[in-house]
């Protein structure tokens, strides 16, 4: 599960260029390996400022052979959870399901029930789905709502440097190099984004946000 706080902001002015991310690769012992396993989590505001952008990423590290052949896991749910009111309870959510060659999306709406388990949202008004993307295609973006989404393989946008990192906390180095090497160079993600406007969400004040991967049951 990846977390962050964001400040929507009155209007645009607040937030102009707030960029968000929480990232974690393959090691969670309860998903290493698999297919719901989240990497990366970033939250921004978008190119339109009345918009705010969430992109959830899962298996990681995928080589361009095996991106070609990755799928989205059709028995995962990817669950955006959004709480506007400081209790770290989900107010609203934003769900992603991927069926025969489509990612469907729920919300942002109230959850049907908080917490580890959910439910997804069937009777929404919001929903819409987008042609999943195949690697090496041009992105196929879907809008509905004042909403857009995407789902497909990416290149793996977060940087780490693995080996100074490991130095430093194996106490052979004090600091990371400029440039670093980028361990995750030349590898891949499953990408899952929607773009949707701050007045669906609340459109001003502080949101937590973290996203979850659910299993089906």
């Amino acid at each position: 599960m990846k977390k962050m706080k964001i400040i929507l902001g009155i209007g645009a002015l607040t937030i102009a260029g707030f960029f968000m991310v929480a990232a974690d690769h393959i090691d969670a012992p309860a998903v290493t390996g698999g297919t719901s396993d989240i990497t990366d989590f970033y939250a921004f505001q978008g190119q339109n400022t009345d918009n705010i952008v969430f992109v959830a990423n899962v298996q990681g590290l995928l080589s361009p052979d095996a991106t070609a052949n990755a799928s989205f896991d059709e028995n995962v749910m990817v669950e955006v959870n959004i709480d506007t009111t400081g209790d770290n309870v989900e107010d609203l959510v934003i769900q992603a399901v991927a069926r025969d060659g489509k990612m469907y999306f729920f919300g942002p709406e109230i959850p049907a029930v908080a917490g580890l388990n959910s439910t997804v949202l069937t009777m929404t008004s919001a929903q819409a789905s987008v042609d999943i993307t195949t690697y090496g295609a041009s992105a196929i973006v879907s809008t509905n709502a004042g909403m857009s989404f995407f789902a497909g393989p990416r290149d793996d946008p977060f940087f780490m440097d693995f080996a100074q990192y490991s130095a430093i906390i194996g106490g052979t180095a004090t600091s990371f190099n400029d440039p670093g090497a980028d361990t995750f160079a030349g590898s891949n993600v499953m990408s899952i984004v929607v773009e949707v406007p701050k007045a669906m969400i609340g459109g001003s004040g502080t949101i937590n946000t973290w996203v979850e991967s659910k299993r089906k049951q």
